[in-house]
């Protein structure tokens, strides 16, 4: 099975624990594959992958900018996701922005749960202002979740 991880990120943060999963997770899938958000519309679903969402949360709990052609097109070109399956990494500061924390992964979850897609787990919520490393905790979790999620 591959792990293909869309990344939506203004600081690079959420890129970086994108390559942190790449890295430590290798062994468990066929392969991984990092993309950037940029550009991307809903038919990237029609891949068969397991996808992991991968976000940070810009501004007052928006979507990145390169990740708003993708979100945006989940409204404005539907279709039946029933066959995928997907996880969501949300990143975010509880200290800064407590109101919409993590608001841009939990947007993603809440979009591909109405077209029928399937999350698998729990999203994992980061918190910047915690002082834990994003990319360490985000490889362990998705070191868990992968195991899960391919049992399933």
């Amino acid at each position: 099975m591959k792990l293909k991880i869309l990344v939506g990120t203004v600081t690079n943060t959420a890129e970086y624990v994108a390559q942190a999963i790449e890295m430590d997770c290798a062994d468990l899938v066929e392969s991984i594959e990092v993309q950037m958000m940029d550009g991307l519309d809903i038919s990237v679903f029609d891949e068969d992958a397991l996808f992991l969402i991968c976000t940070s949360t810009y501004g007052a709990g928006d979507v990145p900018d390169n990740a708003r052609a993708l979100f945006d097109s989940l409204d404005q070109a539907p279709k039946f996701l029933g066959h995928v399956r997907y996880g969501v990494i949300a990143l975010g500061d509880m200290g800064s922005h407590a109101a919409t924390f993590c608001f841009a992964g939990k947007q993603f979850d809440e979009r591909l749960q109405g077209l029928g897609a399937k999350r698998l787990g729990e999203i994992w919520c980061h918190d910047a202002s915690d002082g834990s490393v994003a990319e360490t905790e985000g490889a362990a979790w998705c070191r868990d979740w992968l195991v899960q999620a391919l049992a399933t």
